[in-house]
């Protein structure tokens, strides 16, 4: 009968020490700093694609292991959310400082007729010199689109045209996984806040 409830006892000791160790876990991860943007959980490898780069040569994102990755969609001619989201993306790498030479930001046309690497050059290189785009054909950027979810839609606006187009940011870590998705009209606070999680990683 001793023995018995001395390995009951012993047993109660364990779960307690179980216990203890899982609130001290718990109270670890709720004092770790959080992403504003929407975690992907499990977070999932980005789709790799091939397309003409700003720079001249071939972009493809796992050209950028090792850095973490603001990935965004748009084009050259957007007069509102496009030049919004990429003056956010340099205020926010310049509130890094240092650390900003480890974050990359790739922005992928959906309006492969006007925007040209040359023209996404100028075009990206106004709001940071580091900041690379990417174009190709409409069958090749239609094929990033859908393994990102990305909608585009062209408009006619009399003898001109726009698009109407996802606005949202991917988060991608050094390792080439999708870690967060970040909504249009998110601050440069957020989004230094996001970046600094994920490069001290």
């Amino acid at each position: 009968m001793r023995h018995k409830l001395i390995g009951q006892l012993n047993s109660l000791r364990r779960l307690a020490a179980a216990v203890a160790l899982l609130q001290v876990a718990s109270a670890a991860a709720a004092g770790a700093p959080a992403l504003k943007a929407g975690v992907f959980e499990p977070p999932r490898q980005a789709p790799d694609f091939s397309l003409a780069s700003s720079t001249g040569h071939e972009l493809k994102i796992s050209d950028y292991r090792g850095k973490v990755v603001l990935l965004a969609f748009g084009f050259t001619s957007c007069t509102e959310v496009c030049p919004t989201t990429l003056n956010t993306f340099a205020v926010a790498r310049r509130k890094l400082g240092a650390a900003a030479a480890d974050v990359q930001v790739v922005y992928i046309t959906v309006d492969p007729h006007r925007d040209v690497p040359a023209r996404l050059a100028k075009y990206l290189g106004s709001f940071d010199p580091t900041f690379v785009g990417g174009t190709g054909t409409e069958d090749q950027l239609s094929a990033v689109r859908r393994n990102y979810g990305i909608s585009a839609e062209k408009k006619t606006i009399g003898n001109d045209y726009t698009y109407a187009h996802s606005s949202f940011t991917y988060l991608i870590d050094r390792t080439g996984r999708i870690r967060a998705l970040m909504p249009y009209g998110h601050s440069p606070d957020d989004y230094a806040n996001d970046l600094a999680i994920l490069l001290k990683e």
